[in-house]
């Protein structure tokens, strides 16, 4: 199991988690080593910070 890092609710990370799953499953080049799953990737990047989440959008 992936620890969570500090700062992100766990909605946050599973969000985040599955978008980031979504695009290693399309063919992005993982950032950290890769495992046999997307998703444990994906979580492994973003519990390393090397996917950041970006900030919310300002509505005009």
């Amino acid at each position: 199991m992936i620890a969570r890092p500090a700062g992100f609710n766990p909605f946050e990370f599973v969000i985040l988690s599955s978008l980031r799953a979504a695009q290693l499953m399309r063919g992005c080049r993982p950032r950290v080593d890769a495992s046999a799953k997307a998703v444990v990737t994906a979580q492994r990047e973003v519990a390393e910070g090397k996917v950041q989440r970006s900030p919310p959008a300002v509505a005009a």
